[in-house]
């Protein structure tokens, strides 16, 4: 993974570590360039009009940035936990502008049946944004899993069957730092968004291909 601009797609600051702080730790120890999108700060439907709280996420984020090496950092206002409420155009429009700035060649995003709606949404517009047209910089999306949103949703939706796999053994360490900035947001074992469980899942991706750890990821496209 040499020679690529990344740029990943999340709805909330803490759905990057979550789904893919290790192959993003890949990315950057390579040499890639990569940027991310934050779509809502992340906290203010929990606590609404509420600084410090905000804050706290913002310091967070920061934090998980640096230790993924990532200084191209877009962070959005839309409505946290109701991105669903915002005409889709105008959403698109704000990936689209930041697509045409970088240029990316991969891109990052939520799963479109993850229970959270910012994720769906999120989906949406990148897969909107990202519309394939022959000027399109764009050859590759991979869709990533967030436990508690993505494995949480009706089993009448479509499962998550991932087809692409980063061993990430060598990155799990920077991997659970970054997780280790939002404590926040983690919770006790057995929740799914437990330290422990987000190792199980990385042995268990990992183990399932002969690895030690390993993420795991939805192709939605990949162009040669």
């Amino acid at each position: 993974m040499t020679n690529n601009r990344v740029l990943v797609v999340a709805a909330h600051a803490d759905d990057e570590a979550l789904g893919c702080a290790g192959t993003l730790a890949k990315h950057t120890a390579s040499g890639d360039q990569v940027s991310i999108i934050f779509m809502t700060d992340g906290v203010s439907s929990r606590y609404p009009s509420n600084t410090e709280q905000s804050q706290a996420r913002s310091d967070a984020k920061l934090k998980a940035m640096e230790l993924l090496g990532i200084t191209n950092i877009y962070q959005h206002s839309f409505p946290d936990n109701k991105m669903d409420s915002v005409p889709l155009l105008d959403i698109v429009q704000v990936v689209e502008q930041t697509i045409s700035d970088i240029q990316p060649t991969i891109i990052y995003t939520h799963f479109a049946s993850d229970l959270n709606i910012d994720h769906r949404v999120t989906h949406n517009a990148v897969m909107t944004a990202c519309r394939p047209q022959k000027t399109s910089s764009v050859k590759t999306i991979l869709s990533f899993e967030v436990l508690s949103s993505t494995e949480w949703n009706s089993p009448s939706q479509t499962a998550f069957t991932p087809q692409y796999i980063v061993d990430i053994t060598n990155f799990w360490a920077v991997k659970e730092k970054v997780l280790n900035c939002y404590q926040e947001e983690l919770r006790v074992f057995p929740h799914s968004r437990s330290l422990q469980c987000i190792e199980a899942l990385a042995t268990l991706r990992g183990a399932t291909h002969g690895l030690n750890k390993a993420e795991a990821f939805f192709v939605e496209r990949i162009i040669n």
